[in-house]
């Protein structure tokens, strides 16, 4: 079987087999060898690893992790594409296909029967629409996760790197950046893909916390303040977390907890770090407890 990392042989799998591209699936199909092969450097796999690739397509991707890892599962969920996966990853006896929605997929168990509860690595070209999804089920979930290295949209790459102050900082930089250490590894033009899509993109690493930089009482809750804080980003952060409602403190102990953070009342959730987010939580549960 041809290596698929060209258009030509792209072109030929989808003739041979009639496919066509799924809009709802957010279907777009790498075919340039060198950004193919920078993003398996850019995740680190090597013979040791047991890698899970999320939506594999028609496997382009798949044949370069078949090289690199010792043994490699791909979640597809177009039922379409699995006959022609059987078939472009004939020549590889260390890889396991598995026809499913990867949200429905039990990460966990395929990570300790596979890998012996080891930590794993994810590697996946996702579709616009669903990377916030994927990514925040794989950290909730607690997997063990070496790193997840992905092809996302430029923008949410951006989105995942940055700090307080700037209009692209928002709820998702801040989970990652408590889970992960983002790096963005390659930026990758619409014409590296099948069919072209109308933005940029890029690939971005998110090596794993051992445990994450900032203590906290209650973990659930610093995501419930993160949320509120940005759920409308025009508002200061002591009616967000009002309009919210479901922390069980009156506006004005909501207010007494953001001074007792140190910083004034009519400040913006944008403006704090992830380490006052923290601070704030805590301070929000002694708050609770104490009520």
């Amino acid at each position: 079987m041809a290596t698929l990392g060209n258009s030509k042989n792209t072109i030929e799998v989808l003739q041979k087999y009639g496919f066509r591209f799924q809009k709802k699936f957010g279907q777009n199909f790498l075919i340039h060898p060198p950004t193919l092969e920078g993003i398996i450097e850019a995740a680190g796999v090597t013979k040791e690893d047991f890698v899970l690739e999320i939506g594999p397509g028609i496997g382009t991707m798949t044949q370069y992790l078949c090289e690199a890892a010792g043994s490699v599962v791909a979640v597809e969920v177009d039922k379409n594409l699995i006959p022609i996966l059987e078939d472009t990853l004939q020549e590889y006896d260390n890889v396991e296909v598995i026809n499913e929605d990867i949200l429905k997929v039990d990460i966990a168990k395929l990570a300790q029967e596979r890998n012996g509860g080891k930590p794993i690595k994810v590697v996946a070209n996702l579709p616009y629409y669903i990377t916030t999804p994927i990514i925040m089920g794989l950290f909730e979930s607690h997997v063990p996760l070496e790193s997840i290295t992905i092809m996302v949209q430029k923008e949410v790459a951006d989105r995942m790197k940055e700090g307080p102050g700037s209009k692209e900082y928002g709820a998702l930089s801040l989970a990652v950046q408590y889970y992960a250490k983002p790096q963005i590894m390659l930026e990758v033009p619409p014409s590296c893909f099948m069919p072209q899509p109308n933005v940029g993109s890029a690939v971005i690493r998110l090596t794993c916390h051992e445990k994450p930089p900032v203590n906290v009482q209650d973990e659930k809750l610093l995501f419930q303040i993160i949320r509120a804080s940005f759920n409308q980003r025009r508002k200061t952060l002591a009616n967000g977390l009002t309009n919210f409602g479901s922390f069980g403190l009156s506006k004005e102990e909501l207010q007494q907890c953001i001074e007792e953070l140190g910083v004034p009342t009519t400040i913006r959730g944008e403006a704090l770090s992830l380490e006052q987010f923290a601070k704030l939580s805590n301070i929000i549960y002694e708050h609770r407890l104490r009520g």
